[in-house]
C-alpha cells in the first residue's frame, strides 16, 4: 500500500488514539481535582495519603479499562502510549508509517487534553496539590524515579503479552492492564509519579516548564516494555505474538499484522 493510501485508509485509528489519551487525560485531571485539591469534599474526608492514591487508582484504572473496551479501543488497538506502540513495532506488529501516525496522535492527544483540562477545571489544576497531574521524581530522587519507570512498564507489558496472547484469557487483557494502573498508581506513584507513557507526561511537563526530568519519561517505559517483550520473544517465540490490539474481540476492523484468527483457532482446538 503506498504511503499516501495508507494514512487515507487508517487515520481513523490515529485519531482514535489521540481522542483516547486526550479522554483520559481529561478525566486524571478531573479526579486529580476532586481527590487531591483543599477545597474537595472528598480531601478534606480523606485525609490517608495512600487512600486518596487508593481513590485515583481505582479512577483511573477504570478509564483504562472503558477506554480499552470502548468502540475507540476496539478501533485503535487502545495502545495510547508511544511506548507500547514503539514496542508492537519492534515485534514486528506495525507498518513503521502506522507506527509514526500512533505516536504523533498520541503525543498530540495527551497535548490537547491537557489545554481542555487546563481551561475545564481552571483554578483547581494549577493548584500545587493538583500541579496539572503533572509526573516527577519522589523525594528519592531521578534513579529510583528511573528505575521504577522501567520496572512498572516492564511488568505491565509482560503481563499484557502473555494475557493478550492467550486463547482464553485474551477478553480480559484490559481488565488485567487497568488494574497494574490502579495497583502502580496506589503503591509506585511516590517514587516515580506513575507515568508509564511519554504522552502522558508530556503535556503537563508542557504547561508546568518543568522538563528537566522528562527524559524519564520518555526513556524508561520504552526500555521497560522492550526489555519485556524481548524476553517474552526469548521465550515464548516472535510467533507468540499473534496481534497488537489490547481488546480483539469486536467486529473491529485490525490495521495490524494480525493473526489473532489463530490464536482462536488454538483455543477451539
Amino acid at each position: 500500500m503506498a504511503p499516501g493510501a495508507r494514512v487515507r485508509r487508517h487515520w481513523p485509528e490515529y485519531l482514535a488514539e489521540a481522542f483516547g489519551l486526550g479522554l483520559f487525560m481529561i478525566t486524571a485531571s478531573l479526579f486529580a481535582s476532586l481527590i487531591e485539591h483543599p477545597a474537595s469534599p472528598v480531601r478534606q474526608a480523606v485525609g490517608d495519603a495512600m487512600a486518596r492514591r487508593m481513590l485515583m487508582g481505582l479512577a483511573m484504572g477504570s478509564t483504562a479499562v472503558a477506554l480499552i473496551y470502548s468502540p475507540i479501543g476496539a478501533r485503535s488497538g487502545a495502545h495510547t502510549n508511544p511506548a507500547t506502540t514503539f514496542t508492537y513495532w519492534r515485534l514486528g506488529k506495525l507498518h513503521s508509517l502506522d507506527t509514526a501516525g500512533y505516536i504523533i496522535a498520541q503525543l498530540a492527544g495527551g497535548i490537547a487534553g491537557m489545554l481542555v483540562s487546563s481551561h475545564l477545571f481552571r483554578t483547581w489544576i494549577d493548584a500545587p496539590q493538583v500541579h496539572y497531574v503533572a509526573t516527577a521524581p519522589g523525594r528519592w530522587g531521578v534513579l529510583p524515579a528511573f528505575g521504577a519507570e522501567v520496572f512498572i512498564a516492564f511488568v505491565l507489558m509482560s503481563t499484557v503479552l502473555r494475557v493478550s496472547n492467550h486463547p482464553t484469557l485474551s477478553r480480559y487483557t484490559g481488565l488485567v492492564a487497568g488494574t497494574l494502573v490502579a495497583l502502580f498508581i496506589t503503591f509506585e506513584a511516590p517514587i516515580s509519579g506513575m507515568s508509564l507513557n511519554p504522552a502522558r507526561s508530556l503535556g503537563p511537563a508542557l504547561l508546568t516548564g518543568e522538563l528537566d526530568t522528562l527524559w524519564i519519561y520518555f526513556v524508561a517505559p520504552p526500555a521497560g516494555m522492550l526489555l519485556a517483550a524481548e524476553l517474552y520473544v526469548r521465550t515464548c517465540g516472535r510467533g507468540a505474538v499473534f496481534c497488537a490490539k489490547l481488546h480483539h474481540h469486536s467486529a473491529a476492523r485490525c490495521i495490524f499484522h494480525c493473526r489473532f484468527h489463530e490464536l482462536g483457532a488454538t483455543a477451539e482446538g
